[in-house]
């Protein structure tokens, strides 16, 4: 929720905003994650977990960030080989120490391990920082927008990365695309 209210102030109205984090949302929210966890809709959904500490007693291990990834869902993308990034959060406080990268590459190679060959994600189009991070990182933006409802409509874009390439097929020609 810390991230959420620092990522959107300023984009979403505070009242939309405080009714996104407040307690009794966060109790909807900590079900919807705990099912999600425990229960994916398949064997390709994951959630990937950022940790920081467990050096010892005096330094318990807390979560810092996390990623939650899957088979694409938008109707432009086939699910048996395109995958999305559904979220990517690093607490606010904690950012800029390289969890958010970790996170990515990590989900980079889980995604391409479960056979996928790109990724997307949507992240809103007033986030720059995660855009440039995301660029930074190889992905691009490919195109397509859609509006973030909650409460209001608020604009988003995707982005697109490969994560694998294409196996090559031994016996095939390539195709020559001639103008």
């Amino acid at each position: 929720m810390a991230s959420w209210r620092c990522q959107y102030a300023g984009v979403v109205p505070d009242p939309v905003l405080g009714e996104l984090s407040s307690p009794e949302a966060v109790g909807r929210w900590e079900e919807r994650w705990r099912e999600s966890i425990s229960s994916p809709p398949t064997s390709r959904h994951r959630v990937l977990v950022a940790v920081s500490g467990g050096a010892g007693p005096a330094s318990p291990r807390v979560v810092v960030g996390f990623a939650s990834a899957g088979p694409a869902t938008d109707t432009d993308r086939w699910p048996g080989t395109d995958a999305e990034l559904y979220e990517l959060r690093v607490q606010p406080s904690l950012t800029r120490q390289g969890h958010g990268g970790r996170l990515l590459h990590a989900a980079a190679d889980t995604l391409a391990e479960d056979g996928f060959h790109t990724a997307c994600t949507w992240t809103l189009e007033a986030d720059l920082v995660m855009r440039v991070f995301l660029e930074a990182s190889g992905w691009a933006l490919d195109g397509a927008r859609a509006d973030l409802d909650v409460g209001i409509n608020v604009p988003a874009v995707r982005l697109h990365t490969t994560i694998r390439e294409e196996p090559v097929r031994i016996g095939e020609e390539p195709v020559q695309l001639v103008p």
